[in-house]
Formats: structure tokens, sequence, C-alpha cells
């Protein structure tokens, strides 16, 4: 029996050291956000610039994406393939493999950029949105700098070779939480294995996703590779478990075992060392606070946006929530009136401030109501 406990504790002791050590990736420069709270989990060299190869195809398609949502494009209109567009997929780039003439539907050009990484496509929408691509390139670099992406330009639409065409891993990562944000159907399309287009004049191709994390049995679900010779291999990546979704990118893996490898080594990390907690859900009830001189003697409060904060494995206890309020809250309430503070106390230390506010109004009490609650007040100390 004594034996049993010692190896219970054993383990119990590796499993803690196991949890909390320190992880380093095999990249020039990473980082690991967890998706709900927001919160860097990991960070190497996040802010040096990098040539993001293919993860420019991101934006390619974010630009289509957003439009699409305005109604400005739409799924089935159809772009005439160019000579420029053509010779990409005949010069050993990754390619839809279209002819000079054809006529691709939109959502053909995106799923051929998206799956197959196709750079022929990526100038095809380029130039059937902006006519140009350096145009289209400038709509990249204005999203880019709307979203607060102050570390990067964009050269042209598909990320060949152009020392213009610029990021970091932490921009990458702001771009990729905005497509999964705002496009959450067509984020789906990043986690198709393979893409068949029925070309014009030939036979179908089918070409597979180049994301090795997609064949690996860990919940990942994006996003896109990169490779250029000069920045070695990318790949910004993601995973979705029970719920929960971590976002990485890294950049400067020197082989493609290397980058796939690390990168789920990465995500992994973050699964297994620390814990998402869900505090509140935007516009839900989370509690009460009382009211004075009001037809009802409590309302219930809500937060505006959803609230999670990630915390160490096994550190849950050291996490509280309070209301706080100088209270009871005197009548009248209007609905959404900011009531009282929710703070979030990790470790005595104050690490989240949020305003709550009011599910509904509440209207005063007569005056014969208002003075029998004052005098019970008086005498009994009771509200």
């Amino acid at each position: 029996m004594l034996k049993k406990i010692l190896s219970i504790i054993l383990l119990n002791i590796l499993f803690y050291q196991f949890s909390y050590a320190k992880i380093d990736i095999k990249a020039r420069t990473a980082i690991l956000q967890d998706f709900l709270s927001g919160e860097i989990l990991y960070e190497k060299e996040a802010d040096d610039s990098i040539y993001p190869a293919s993860m420019t195809k991101i934006m390619t398609s974010i630009i289509a994406f957003d439009l699409i949502k305005s109604g400005d494009l739409q799924l089935d209109e159809k772009f005439i393939i160019s000579e420029k567009a053509w010779r990409l997929s005949t010069a050993g780039y990754s390619s839809m493999f279209v002819m000079v003439g054809d006529e691709v539907s939109v959502e053909n050009l995106l799923k051929g950029i998206i799956v197959a990484s196709g750079n022929d496509a990526c100038i095809a929408l380029a130039e059937g949105i902006a006519g140009t691509e350096e145009e289209f390139a400038i709509m990249m670099t204005a999203k880019a700098k709307e979203l607060g992406m102050m570390n990067t330009n964009f050269a042209n639409s598909s990320g060949i070779n152009d020392p213009d065409n610029y990021s970091t891993v932490r921009d990458i990562l702001i771009m990729s939480n905005y497509l999964i944000k705002e496009h959450p159907d067509y984020y789906e399309w990043f986690k198709e294995k393979e893409f068949t287009w029925d070309r014009t004049g030939g036979d179908p191709i089918t070409q597979g996703n180049r994301n090795p994390l997609l064949y690996k049995n860990i919940g990942a679900d994006g996003i896109k590779t990169g490779y250029l010779a000069v920045e070695k291999y990318s790949l910004a990546s993601s995973i979705k478990k029970k719920g929960r979704r971590l976002v990485a990118v890294g950049s400067g893996f020197q082989t493609k075992n290397q980058r796939s490898r690390e990168s789920s080594k990465l995500l992994i990390y973050g699964l297994t060392h620390f814990d998402l907690v869900e505090i509140s859900k935007s516009d839900q009830p989370i509690d009460t606070v009382d009211v004075w001189l009001g037809k009802e003697n409590f309302v219930k409060v809500y937060t505006k946006e959803n609230i999670y904060k990630t915390i160490k494995k096994g550190q849950k206890k050291s996490l509280k929530v309070k209301i706080e309020y100088e209270g009871p809250i005197e009548a009248p309430i209007k609905k959404d009136q900011k009531v009282a503070k929710l703070k979030i106390i990790f470790n005595d230390n104050n690490i989240g401030e949020y305003d709550l506010l009011a599910v509904k109004s509440i209207n005063k009490v007569n005056i014969f109501s208002r003075l029998m609650k004052s005098l019970n007040y008086l005498i009994w100390g009771d509200v």
C-alpha cells in the first residue's frame, strides 16, 4: 500500500514538473493565443519581420469574403483569366492550373487559393476585384492597417518573392483571428483536405490541402502554410477541442517535418498546460444587485462582451469573481444602465474589470411606498 502511495506521489510530482516546464519551439519566430480569452500563451520574437509567403493568401481571402458579406461580390460571379495569372500556373509555383481566357467562378478561385494554394488563382481573383494585382495589394495593406497589423505591407496577392511583402507572426495572428471571427462559414473551407476543379477543356483536377496538421488527429481546422527559400517554412494553424480554440503562427521552420512537429507541439502545449474559464456570456444575466426604492428589490445584470480567462492548469481555485457597487442602487434604473463592476481576481491580483449593466428598467415606487420603506429602514435597518 505504501509503495502504491509513493508511486502516486511520484507521478503527481512528474506531472507538475511537466505541466509547468518551459517550452521552446524550433522556429525563428512564433506565437500562440487562446482564441476566446485573447491571451498570449507563448511567444518567441513575435515582432520580428518575416516574409509571410503563402500565409499572405489569408488576407487575399479576407478581402473577397468582406466584399461577399457586403453584397459587392457574388460566389457565382466569374472572372476571366489573364495571361499574367496563367503564367503562374506554368512556372513551377503552387497552382490551380487555370488557362488564359477561362471564366472561373469566385467560389472556385477562393477554394483554389485556400485548399490548393494556387498563386494563379490569387492573381485572377485580385484582377477580377481590383482591376490589377497592384491595386488589390493596396486594398490588402489598407485592411491590414484597419485590423491593427502595423508591421505589415502587402505587395502582391500570393506571397511570392517580393521584399516589400512582409509581416510578423503577431500580425498574421491578428489577421487569422479576424478571418475566424468575421467569416466563420467561409472559414470552414480552410479545413477541407482536397479540392476538385472541373476546369475548362480538360479533365477535373483534384489537389490536396498542404496543411499537415489537418491529417493529424488533434482537431486542426486551418489555416495556411507558407514557404520561401529565404524564409523557410511557415504555418498559421488552429485547433478546436471541446469548444476551445487555439491559434498559432510560426515562421522560420527549417524543414516541412519540423514545421508540422513544432506547430503540433505548440498547439498541444496550449491545450494541456492551460485551462480556459468562462466568466460570462455577452447579454446574458450573470447575477443581481440590490435596488432601493424600486418596484423590484433587485435587478439582474450582464456584461456586453463575452469574458474568458486563461490560467495555468490546476489553478482554478485561485481565480475569483466579485461584483462591486455602491448600493443598493436607487431607482429609477434604466435598461442597460451601468450599475456595478465585475472584478476578476487571480492570486489576489486584479486581472480584469468590466461594466455590469441592468437587464431591464426598474421604476421608482410611489411616495407612500417610499415613506414606508424609509420608516422600515429606520426602525429595522432593513431596506
